[in-house]
């Protein structure tokens, strides 16, 4: 008979030292194989495994690892501020935790703090579910127990759909014109000074004109794929480029990522004839058949969130821009301009994934001239010709 060397060692071992462990057992010197371990620090551990268990309760959820992450290290930054335990959270924590945030500069937006009490919200709701006998443990190791510490009077609610600072909000005609020149005008003095870059500028720049042709947002645009091009038979001329398959949509929360299929319009054909070039001459300057992301890097990777708002902050800075504008103002204007050029609002609705029209419309910043030309065509239609002073 063949035996495993691990079950071998633990005959052995049992033989040499179980005789000596059994008399230290019945002498009282020796507590016995089962005792409990003494921990140095209860609290600490309680509080850890606290954690851990509400970590694998939000992955059962089908929360993104990104998410859980996220959650359980705020909930660990928390307790360090508080500079206490679970078992001895209070409802003015919560309320000196704000306070705090919003004397900070700048101070936190109304969407970062509601963001903040759920969480802390959802975690006292699991401490002191029944269902996890936190609280009998808690109880018998500590003499108290954790309670609900946030409740409506000391946390921020969702009041309205749009909840960003007033300072966000699309780019216009002449701000696009800037930005897009800008990017594309370091490619040019890259290329006249010999230095290495040309192509990743190059590539940066149609990265951003994509993702304003079609709407979309960071992630989205990061992660397409070359079969994520294809072609539309309503448009043969942009064949190939004529449809921009979305696989990684804004999800809901515990659920996989949404897809959808943007349509090039006509009004960004210049950005979809960029497109065309990057793909069939300047990304192949990267060797890059080994991977079949689009926006390919020097190392033949894919471009991270972090690089696309670095570079969209360094162009707009170098164009003389807002500095409150982000990429995520590329989408508004998008979306804002589709309706200026006429598009039902249903087809924008779902060029950009929105489940709700209502969210569609807090997007939308229509520019003057765009009220003064529907004035005119509503002034037409009751009084006749169009007013002098009003386009037509």
């Amino acid at each position: 008979m063949i035996t495993h060397p691990i079950c071998l060692g633990g005959l052995i071992f049992k033989r040499r030292y179980g005789l000596i462990f059994e008399r230290r057992r019945q002498s009282g010197t020796a507590p016995g194989r089962f005792a409990p371990v003494i921990l140095l620090d209860p609290a600490r551990s309680m509080f850890e495994e606290m954690l851990t268990g509400w970590e694998r309760q939000q992955f059962s959820r089908g929360l993104a690892a990104e998410t859980v992450s996220s959650t359980v290290g705020f909930m660990r930054r928390f307790g360090r501020w508080t500079g206490d335990y679970p078992w001895h959270w209070k409802p003015g924590d919560v309320e000196d935790f704000t306070s705090a945030l919003l004397t900070m500069q700048p101070p936190r937006a109304h969407s970062t703090l509601r963001g903040y009490h759920q969480r802390i919200k959802t975690f006292c709701a699991y401490l002191i579910d029944p269902r996890y006998d936190w609280g009998r443990r808690c109880e018998e190791a500590f003499g108290t127990h954790p309670i609900q510490i946030c409740h409506e009077w000391n946390t921020r609610t969702h009041l309205s759909e749009f909840e960003a600072l007033p300072v966000k909000r699309p780019l216009s005609y002449d701000e696009l014109e800037a930005f897009f020149s800008h990017a594309d005008s370091l490619v040019e003095t890259i290329i006249t000074s010999g230095k290495k870059g040309a192509l990743s500028a190059l590539r940066d720049a149609q990265l951003f004109k994509t993702a304003y042709a079609f709407g979309l947002r960071r992630t989205e645009v990061a992660m397409l794929d070359l079969a994520d091009l294809r072609s539309n038979p309503n448009s043969p001329q942009w064949a190939g480029y004529g449809v921009l398959h979305v696989r990684f949509g804004k999800s809901f929360k515990g659920g996989p990522p949404r897809r959808r299929s943007v349509l090039a319009v006509p009004e960004f054909g210049w950005a979809i004839e960029g497109l065309k070039q990057w793909v069939e001459q300047a990304r192949p300057k990267f060797l890059a058949h080994q991977t079949n992301a689009l926006w390919v890097t020097e190392r033949k990777g894919r471009v991270s969130i972090r690089h696309l708002d670095n570079r969209f902050a360094a162009i707009r800075d170098g164009a003389g821009l807002d500095k409150n504008l982000t990429m995520h103002s590329l989408r508004h204007s998008y979306v804002t301009h589709l309706v200026e050029y006429g598009y039902p609002e249903r087809f924008v609705q779902e060029q950009v994934g929105h489940s709700y029209a209502s969210t569609t419309a807090i997007y939308t910043s229509v520019s003057n001239d765009y009220k003064n030309r529907i004035l005119a065509a509503a002034l037409a239609r009751v009084y006749g010709p169009t007013p002098k002073g009003l386009p037509s």
